[in-house]
């Protein structure tokens, strides 16, 4: 099944949802889509679902946006202007990958063959007037995901 998001604000109140399932829970979740389809958006909306008031910016000159929440560790990573892999050792990636925080990965294919696997991956696509969004979790983070909020559609893929 398929479901389309109208609006940004469907987008921010997907990411809250998405928040509930990911508190406490770390390692690497994937971002991907073309160019404004909305990977920070989901963020914002994550981020604000975990109790972030401030400011969410889009890390793309930055690379890294730091954020503690509640005692939890969220780096939100934007990979767009990484020239290559290996640069990601620059930037602190071993630490980062202490088994205690939670990474947000934006163009996660720029970092290939650095980054370790996704537990999550999340796939945005233009679909006018919206977007399509595609959840796939590894098997390990399948459980705890909410059936109301996703529907399997086949192993270990879920389609929004």
């Amino acid at each position: 099944m398929t479901r389309y998001l109208a609006t940004e604000a469907d987008q921010l109140a997907l990411g809250e949802d998405l928040a509930r399932m990911l508190s406490g829970r770390s390692g690497v979740v994937h971002l991907r889509g073309e160019l404004g389809a909305g990977k920070t958006t989901l963020v914002r909306g994550l981020l604000r679902g975990l109790g972030y008031s401030g400011t969410v910016r889009s890390p793309t000159y930055t690379l890294i946006e730091p954020y503690e929440i509640g005692g939890e560790r969220i780096y939100h990573l934007d990979l767009y202007r990484l020239a290559d892999p290996e640069e990601l050792e620059y930037l602190g990636l071993r630490d980062l990958l202490d088994g205690e925080a939670l990474l947000l990965v934006e163009w996660p294919e720029r970092g290939a063959g650095v980054l370790p696997a996704p537990r999550l991956d999340i796939l945005i696509e233009h679909a006018p007037p919206g977007r399509r969004i595609r959840l796939s979790p590894c098997p390990a983070w399948q459980e705890g995901f909410d059936d109301s909020l996703v529907q399997q559609c086949e192993p270990h893929h879920i389609i929004l």
